[in-house]
């Protein structure tokens, strides 16, 4: 079985991801927790509903559309983050910065408290009454810790993954992670359980580019064929973004030059050019092409930003995984760095043609880290013509909102966007308004002219009014305090139940709430019995009736928890609700009787103790005393070492390029980030802006084309077809495209699919569940005997050549064996009472006739079955002494004579190579057949008969 539901992203103008994948036996997955710009909790009702039946979560890519709400979910939803997560290290570590990036530079992502204003509500911005106060948002701490506890995976490494505590069993499951291209460390995923073989591959890009490799869907000698792990799927989803977008002229090479001709046309002008882009993903390639670029004579009268809270840590992350990127990065760096130890041999110096080198990829020398407002101000009052890479593509928030507000009135700036924008009605955001803008094209168009004599084309702004939507953080009132605490109270209450039930699990508390750890395994259709089971698993007994919950989030456990309450109508109710709440409990102890808690027996003073220091915030441990003038020394300590950095101390050293601590950098952010400290609240305002710099485009999204689907898809082959991740017109473009590639089988005036396509709704669940026919036969005992099993890994396989029978009916060969006489003769009663009682009868398998097994052995074939890898091969041959060793792709040669090659459809090809006569000894005469017979070791031969 397998069901899919996308919960965002399908058929939709919002490019936020997320998926639950649903298997055999209760094993749900959730692969992605993506969020838009509007950073609205009610795309997040659905995870918090499946929370407490999730087994694990699978992360594709490190962007706002894949991971923007990761952070969240674990601090806000009950259990989340106590169910396991797998990710490659590059997503691991740029989603990493792009959240801390993303907490510390809008207020709206903390999102506001339940019941309170929503960031896409338009009435609230005049509205003055209305309050929209924000949540806690995820510190710096908290998200190092979220993400510290998710599991790195390699790319082809199978992987056995381990379920949640509260999910079902996930025994035979095999994940693996592939290259999806598009950003450093996507992920295609292969989900292999029972008899499904699930790929799912969203936002993927087959074309190698500056920095990231290519998909990894081809492999083997030439990269011809689809890799055997990916070709043929029970079932593939694959995104449909891109689906009508053509293939670029050129590829990317000119790609790379329209771009630098936009920059070049607008410097020769004087002008600045501003690039919104992510800040963790495909900011790398960007920076790449324009540091490589910056050695043209005529860019060098012009300086170069790269504006991102986090832009040192996600460089210096890009530094560590070079072995994720496209090769040519290595060869390059590799080459320069023989080049540059060559010229300092000769001449003593670290330069070459008067240019400092760098010591390492990534440690760019042209372009200049943009990372506080102080240096965002700086950059402001600097003269002459400028590129910035500013985050965030949206234009929503980030250093890019303040660059835009400050660069769009002059007409010789520069807007280039790289990717395009689905409109969403009713949207203001800058992003979609700009792209509106460069579509309808209602003030002209200039054309420019490149270096090859091509001409781009730069949409005109025409002096329009762009409206912005600032929020800022304010101060609660007193009404709005309040109502603030009364929310603190009760997550304190959830937080302090959770540590009891951590207690609980230890065998430390006295009692235990049998109810609380089997509220997951029923399930109702009520829309609250998601939340309601979240709770129940993660607070105890004993709290659970302090909290707020309303008459229907308890349900049925309202005769239990709410005084003078004696009846509840169960009629119509699923699950929990109907039947009676039974709570057993017991008690734990030791051999030697009930736990003792030391903390119930300590005195007043001793309580005083203990409690001053987590009052206080400050330094000491569990029991200790300390002293009120070693409290006021640290912080006189702590002050004069913050004054006796200086304001400009910091700056400086970012100025000069160099890379500083992590824990040091965070801090920073976090510092500039906070500015009031406290409960807070959103105060909307408005602003408007004139706009009349030019408008550009080039594509850099790193995104799959019409082309490539059309190509890639046939190739693949997957049995069912789902299509996500796109709006509506493209998906159902695309799955129109398809069902004409896949073919069509025309059986009378009905046609049959070969291949079916599902394009289903945000919410709406799918089956598409393999197609098997299976049969329920039992073998008789001769035919039982008669088995040769063969084992191949972690299977057992054998070939079984019968004839079926009804119960009790004898082959000829055996009617004298008293045994069968007997058998017989039980099975005549039940053959008879079987149709009058309306049984079915099982069929058995017996052994085949002598007349037939002869006729039948000679037209048997026999059958390899297993995957051999040339590893494990070469380790083998080596182990009796040969000489093994890989000459080219897929090719092992032996002792210098055999050659092993292994195609891409998993075929294994045996060859000897030719030597000659002087060379040839008794021994080298056996060496093939002893490499076949290693072969024939790792499969298993079955022939029938």
């Amino acid at each position: 079985m397998f069901n899919f539901t996308p919960l965002l992203g399908a058929q939709s103008n919002s490019r936020a991801s997320q998926s639950i994948l649903e298997l055999d036996g209760g094993v749900k997955i959730l692969v992605d927790v993506g969020w838009d710009e509007r950073f609205d909790t009610r795309q997040l009702a659905e995870i918090e509903k499946h929370a407490s039946t999730l087994s694990f979560i699978l992360l594709t890519h490190a962007t706002t559309a894949h991971i923007g709400a990761f952070a969240h979910c674990c601090k806000h939803i009950p259990i989340f983050s106590q169910i396991p997560v797998y990710a490659t290290p590059p997503v691991i570590a740029f989603g990493r910065t792009l959240l801390q990036d993303l907490y510390s530079s809008t207020p709206l992502a903390a999102t506001f408290i339940p019941g309170s204003g929503s960031p896409d509500d338009d009435s609230s911005v005049d509205d003055k009454s209305r309050s929209n106060i924000l949540r806690q948002a995820p510190t710096f701490e908290e998200i190092n810790k979220y993400f510290t506890l998710i599991t790195p995976l390699k790319y082809s490494q199978p992987h056995q993954p381990t379920p949640s505590h509260f999910s079902a069993p996930v025994e035979g499951l095999t994940l693996t992670a592939y290259n999806s291209g598009h950003t450093l460390g996507g992920t295609i995923w292969h989900i292999q359980y029972g008899m499904e073989s699930i790929v799912y591959a969203v936002d993927w890009n087959q074309a190698r580019e500056n920095v990231i490799a290519g998909a990894a869907w081809f492999g083997g000698v030439g990269g011809a064929e689809v890799i055997e792990q990916l070709r043929k799927p029970t079932a593939l989803v694959c995104s449909s973004v891109g689906a009508a977008r053509e293939a670029l002229a050129g590829g990317r090479r000119a790609r790379d030059e329209a771009l630098l001709s936009h920059i070049k046309s607008s410097i020769a002008k004087g002008g600045t050019v501003l690039i919104p882009t992510d800040s963790s993903a495909r900011v790398l390639e960007l920076a790449w092409i324009l540091e490589k670029a910056w050695t043209d004579p005529s860019l060098k009268n012009a300086k170069m930003y790269m504006a991102s809270r986090s832009a040192n840590a996600t460089l210096r992350h890009a530094r560590s995984l070079l072995e994720w990127m496209d090769d040519s990065i290595v060869r390059e760096f590799e080459g320069e760095d023989e080049n540059q130890t060559q010229s300092h041999r000769r001449s003593g110096s670290k330069q070459t043609n008067g240019t400092a080198k760098p010591s390492r990829p990534f440690e760019f020398r042209n372009v200049k880290i943009v990372e506080r407002k102080s240096q965002l101000e700086k950059l402001f009052n600097t003269e002459g013509p400028r590129v910035v890479l500013a985050s965030d593509l949206t234009l929503d928030w980030g250093f890019s909102r303040s660059i835009l507000e400050n660069m769009v009135q002059r007409p010789e700036n520069l807007v280039i966007l790289t990717e395009k924008v689905d409109i969403r009605p009713g949207s203001h955001s800058p992003s979609q308004v700009l792209w509106t803008w460069f579509e309808q094209r209602q003030d002209g168009v200039a054309l420019e002219k490149t270096t090859d004599g091509e001409q781009l084309e730069q949409v005109h702004s025409g002096g329009r009014m762009l409206k912005l939507k600032n929020a800022e953080k304010a101060s609660l009132s007193t009404q709005e305090s309040q109502r603030y605490q009364q929310y603190m109270a009760t997550q304190r209450q959830i937080q302090d139940s959770l540590a009891a039930n951590e207690r609980d699990q230890a065998g430390v508390d006295d009692n235990i709430d049998d109810e609380s750890s089997t509220s997951s395994e029923d399930e109702s259709e009520d829309e609250q019995q998601g939340r309601v089971l979240n709770v129940s698993a993660a607070l105890g007994h004993g709290t659970r009736n302090k909290l707020a919950l309303s008459d229907e989030d308890l349900g049925i456990n309202i005769l239990l928890r709410k005084k003078g309450v004696y009846d509840y109508d169960v009629r119509n109710k699923k699950g929990r609700n109907a039947v009676f709440p039974y709570t057993h409990s017991r008690r734990r102890g030791d051999e030697f009787g009930d736990f003792i808690k030391p903390e119930d027996f300590l005195r007043e003073e001793e309580k005083e103790e203990q409690e001053g220091p987590s009052d206080g915030k400050i330094g000491g441990l569990l029991g200790q005393k300390r002293k009120w003038a070693e409290t006021e020394n640290a912080k006189d300590k702590e002050q004069k070492r913050l004054r006796g950095r200086g304001p400009g101390a910091t700056a400086a050293a970012a100025e000069s390029g160099e890379d500083s601590d992590s824990d040091g950098s965070e801090t920073e952010i976090q510092m500039e980030s906070e500015g009031m400290q406290g409960p807070a609240k959103v105060v909307y305002s408005t602003s408007e802006v004139t706009v009349n710099a030019r408008l550009a485009f080039v594509d850099f999204a790193g995104l799959h084309d019409r082309r490539s689907l059309q190509m890639l898809i046939p190739l693949i082959g997957p049995k069912k077809l789902i299509f996500t991740g796109g709006n509506a017109s493209d998906t159902l473009a695309l799955a129109s495209d398809c069902k004409e590639l896949l073919g069509m089988k025309v059986v009378g005036a009905e046609e049959e699919p070969s291949t079916e396509i599902f394009a289903p709704l945000e919410g709406q669940s799918i089956d598409a569940s393999v197609d098997t026919n299976a049969w329920v036969v039992k073998l008789s005992r001769e035919l039982a005997k008669a088995l040769h099993w063969q084992n191949v890994k972690n299977m057992s396989v054998v070939t079984i050549q019968g004839q079926l029978k009804a119960e009790g009916e004898q082959t000829p060969d055996v009617q004298d064996d008293p045994q069968s006489k007997k058998q017989k003769l039980d099975t005549q009663g039940t053959l008879q009472t079987a149709p009058q009682s309306g049984i079915s009868v099982q069929p058995v398998l017996d052994v085949l006739p002598a007349h037939l097994a002869a006729s039948t052995r000679s037209v048997s074939q026999a059958i390899h079955v297993g995957d051999l890898r040339l590893a494990d091969l070469r380790r083998k041959v080596a182990m009796d002494g040969h000489v093994a060793e890989f000459r080219g792709e897929g090719t092992l040669l032996v002792d210098g004579m055999v050659a092993v090659k292994k195609l891409g459809s998993g075929k294994i090809i045996v060859e000897g190579v030719p030597i000659s006569a002087a060379s040839m000894t008794p021994g080298t005469a056996d060496n093939f057949t002893r490499v076949k017979q290693r072969i024939y070791e790792g499969l298993a031969v079955v022939a029938a008969g």
